[in-house]
C-alpha cells in the first residue's frame, strides 16, 4: 500500500524549493498507506537554461518523508532558488516487496519511474534485459521497468515519450500504477495504471477547454520476451499511431480547439516540443485533450497521485484513470490513451470526465487526535449517521437506496445473493449474512475474493453479486467483478470512494458516505459497510407482512446506533487498562458465536495489523474440534458475548 505522486507545472513559475515542498507534502498525505522508504526525482541543474535542464537528480532515503527532506536539505550544490517555468517532478513511498529498503536502490537517471504495485513477470523481463547487456543496481521490480524503457528508447530514439512507455507497459504483468520522468523529454509526464488506483488533478486559473474528452487507442504490439522482442522501428511506429475510432490521426501533442491554433505564439520555441505548433483538433472540432481555455493564460498545474488525499489541498478537479489508461502531459496539454488489444475488434469509443472531489481538507487532517486511526474510531457516531442520512426514513419505517432503486425488481427475482470481498470488507459481509438471510429469505454466500477466483466459482444469470471495498480498487475484488459480470450476474458495489473502478463497473451500488479513511486499519468503513448491507436487507423485505415486526425492531436499532457507539467510546480508558495487561502476550484467541463471530475475526485482524501480535478469531462452537488444544492456563482468551439467542451457549463455554 505505498503511494506515488507527480507534479508538473506549465508556465507557472516555481522555485526548486517550492517544487520539492509540493512533492514531499504529497508523499506525507499518503504516509498512512505504510512505507519503509521514500524518494523524489527533480531537475537537478542549477542553471535553468535549455542547455542544462535535462539533468535529473534522484534523492531517496529509508525511513520517513521527514528523513528524506533532511537528506535533500543537506545536498550540496543544489540551489533551492532556481525557478522553473516548466518542470516535472515525481516521488513515491514504498514497501520493499522486492529487495531490502536501501538508500542505494535507484534506477537509470535517463528514465526515472515511480511504481505502486507488484510485477509478476519482472524476473522474465530482467532475464531478457540482462541478455541484452543491461546491468542492475538493485533487486527491485521497479528498476526492471526503468531499464525496459531505456532499452526501447535506445532502439527507437525518434519515438515520443508516450510511445516508448506504451510499448513498455505492454510487457508488464501484475498490478501497477506508474509515473515516468525522463531527461530526454523535459517538461513531459507519462502515467499509467493497471489494477492500482491513480488519478490526475488539474489546477488552472482559467476554465478548462472541456470536461469530457475522448480516449485514443494504439494497436497492441505483443512481444514474447526472449523470443520476438525485436521492436522493429517501422512496424512499431505504424502500430503506435493507429487513428482512434472515427477520428483523425493522433500526434504526440494533443493541442486542440480554436484557441489552440495560435498556441505557441510568443513563447520561446526551445520550451515547446516540435509538435507544439500543430493543430490536432478532431475533424468534428471536439477537443481531444485538456488544457486552459484562455489563449492568453496557459498556466496549468497537474498532480498525479495514488490517493485523492494528496491532491485535495491543491485542486478539486480530477480525472480518475481506468485500467490500461495512459495519461500523457506535453506542452501543458493532457491526453488519455489506451492500447487496443489484438482480438478485441474495433474498440468502443470512450471518454474521460473531469470530476469534482467532494472531500474536505479538514477531513484528512488529524486534528487533536494522536493518530488518524483514533480520529476515525471516534468519528463513527457521525459516519454511521452519514451512511443512513436520507435513506432510513424512521417515521414511515421505509428504506430508500437511490443507487439500486432502478434494479430492485431484478434483484427480487434473483435466486442467490453472493457477497465478495477481502479483509475487513469480508468481515462486514459475514457480520450481515444472518440478517440478510432472515430478511431476504434467500441463500446468502460470503466469499473471499481470492478464493472465489481460484475456484472459478460457477456464476449464473439469476445471481446477484455484491462487491464490497472501501477504496473501490481492491485488486482481487475487482478481478472477481470482472469474472462475474460477463457471466450475466447483476453486480452491486458497496464502496466509500466515488469514481472508483468498482463504482464505475458495477450495474448499481450503495456509497457508504463514511468519509476519507486515512488509518491503515479500517474502522468506520467496517461499521458503515455493515449498515449499508443491513439497509439493503431491509429494502428487500419492505413488502413482507410476516417480517414487519422484525423490520421495525431493526430500524429502531439503526436509529439508536449512533448513541450506542458514543457510549462504547466512553469506555476507552477501561479498554486501555485491559490493553496494558495483555500487550506482552505472544498469542491471543478471540472467540464468539452467531453475529459475534464476524466481530471476532475483525478484532483479531485489528490486533494483528496494529500490534504485530498473533491473534486468531475462533467460532466458539468449534472449540472442541481443534482450537481447544491451544488453550492452557496461560493462554489469553477474549470472549465476545451479547444478550442474544446464543448467550447461554457462549456463557457455558467460559465456565
Amino acid at each position: 500500500m505505498c503511494g506515488i505522486f507527480a507534479y508538473l507545472n506549465f508556465f507557472t513559475p516555481k522555485k526548486r524549493a517550492e517544487v520539492i515542498d509540493i512533492l514531499l507534502q504529497g508523499l506525507r498525505r499518503m504516509e498512512y498507506r505504510g512505507y519503509d522508504s521514500a524518494g523524489i526525482a527533480i531537475d537537478s541543474s542549477n542553471n535553468n537554461s535549455t542547455d542544462h535542464q535535462n539533468d535529473v537528480g534522484v534523492f531517496r532515503k529509508t525511513g520517513k518523508v521527514d528523513a528524506l527532506y533532511d537528506h535533500i536539505k543537506d545536498a550540496k550544490d543544489l540551489d533551492m532558488e532556481v525557478t522553473y517555468s516548466v518542470h516535472c517532478g515525481i516521488g513515491h513511498t514504498r514497501w520493499a516487496t522486492h529487495g531490502k529498503p536501501k538508500d542505494e536502490n535507484a534506477h537509470p537517471q535517463h528514465f526515472v519511474v515511480v511504481h505502486n504495485g507488484i510485477l509478476t513477470n519482472y524476473k522474465d523481463i530482467k532475464g531478457y534485459l540482462e541478455q541484452k547487456g543491461h546491468k542492475f543496481e538493485s533487486e527491485t521490480d521497479t528498476e526492471v521497468i526503468a531499464k525496459l524503457v531505456q532499452h526501447i528508447y535506445e532502439r527507437h530514439p525518434t519515438f515520443s515519450f508516450r510511445q516508448i512507455v506504451e510499448m513498455a507497459i505492454q510487457q508488464l504483468e501484475g498490478a501497477f500504477a506508474l509515473a515516468f520522468k525522463s531527461r530526454h523529454y523535459p517538461g513531459q509526464l507519462v502515467a499509467a495504471r493497471r489494477g492500482s488506483p491513480l488519478l490526475v488533478g488539474i489546477k488552472s486559473e482559467s476554465r478548462l477547454t472541456t470536461n469530457h474528452f475522448p480516449v485514443y487507442y494504439s494497436k497492441d504490439q505483443c512481444y514474447a520476451l526472449g523470443k520476438t522482442l525485436n521492436l522493429d522501428e517501422s512496424d512499431t511506429h505504424q502500430a503506435l499511431n493507429t487513428p482512434p475510432p472515427g477520428g483523425a490521426q493522433i500526434t504526440t501533442s494533443e493541442v486542440f480547439g480554436n484557441s489552440a491554433r495560435s498556441f505557441g505564439a510568443g513563447f520561446p520555441p526551445e520550451i515547446l516540443t516540435s509538435t507544439a505548433h500543430k493543430s490536432t483538433a478532431s475533424q468534428d472540432g471536439t477537443p481531444r485533450s485538456i488544457r486552459p481555455f484562455d489563449a492568453t493564460n496557459w498556466e496549468v498545474e497537474y498532480f498525479i497521485a495514488s490517493d485523492a488525499s494528496a491532491i485535495i489541498e491543491h485542486t478539486r478537479q480530477v480525472i480518475y484513470l481506468e485500467d490500461d489508461d495512459l495519461a500523457f502531459v506535453e506542452d501543458g496539454a493532457l491526453s488519455i490513451h489506451r492500447v487496443k488489444r489484438d482480438g478485441e475488434g474495433q474498440p468502443e469509443e470512450q471518454t474521460r470526465e473531469v470530476q469534482r472531489l467532494t472531500m474536505e481538507l479538514q477531513q484528512i487532517m488529524r486534528g487533536d487526535y494522536k493518530t488518524f486511526m483514533q480520529k476515525e474510531i471516534f468519528e463513527q457516531p457521525e459516519s454511521v449517521v452519514n451512511t443512513m442520512r436520507g435513506r432510513v426514513l424512521h417515521e414511515s419505517g421505509s428504506i430508500v437506496l437511490g443507487g439500486i432503486k432502478e434494479y430492485m425488481n431484478d434483484i427480487r427475482r434473483c435466486r442467490r445473493l453472493i457477497m465478495i470481498a477481502c479483509g475487513t470488507s469480508y468481515n462486514s459481509a459475514l457480520a450481515c449474512r444472518q440478517l440478510m438471510e432472515e430478511q431476504t429469505e434467500l441463500p446468502v454466500v460470503v466469499e473471499l475474493a481470492s478464493d472465489f477466483l481460484d475456484r472459478e466459482t460457477p456464476i449464473f444469470r439469476d445471481d446477484v453479486c455484491f462487491f464490497i471495498s472501501q477504496s473501490g480498487e481492491t485488486a482481487d475484488t475487482l478481478m472477481a467483478l470482472r469474472y462475474c459480470k460477463p457471466r450475466g450476474a447483476l453486480t452491486i458495489g458497496i464502496t466509500n470512494t466515488v469514481g472508483s473502478s468498482i463504482c464505475r463497473e458495477t450495474h448499481c451500488g450503495v456509497h457508504i458516505n463514511a468519509g476519507p479513511e486515512i488509518g491503515v486499519a479500517s474502522t468506520k468503513a467496517y461499521t458503515s459497510q455493515s449498515i449499508a448491507l443491513v439497509m439493503f436487507a431491509l429494502s428487500m423485505s419492505d413488502d413482507r407482512i410476516s417480517l414487519r415486526k422484525r423490520r421495525t425492531e431493526i430500524i429502531e436499532g439503526l436509529n439508536a446506533i449512533s448513541e450506542q457507539i458514543k457510549k462504547v467510546l466512553l469506555t476507552d480508558k477501561q479498554v486501555l487498562e485491559i490493553a496494558h495487561k495483555i500487550y506482552k502476550e505472544k498469542s491471543i484467541l478471540v472467540m464468539g458465536r452467531g453475529y459475534n463471530f464476524a466481530t471476532c475475526l475483525e478484532g483479531a485482524l485489528k490486533i494483528k495489523e496494529l500490534s504485530y501480535m498473533h491473534c486468531e478469531g475462533i467460532l466458539s462452537g468449534e472449540l472442541k474440534h481443534g482450537p481447544l488444544a491451544m488453550v492452557d492456563e496461560n493462554k489469553c482468551i477474549v470472549m465476545i458475548i451479547c444478550n442474544d439467542n446464543v448467550y447461554n451457549v457462549c456463557y457455558f463455554r467460559i465456565i
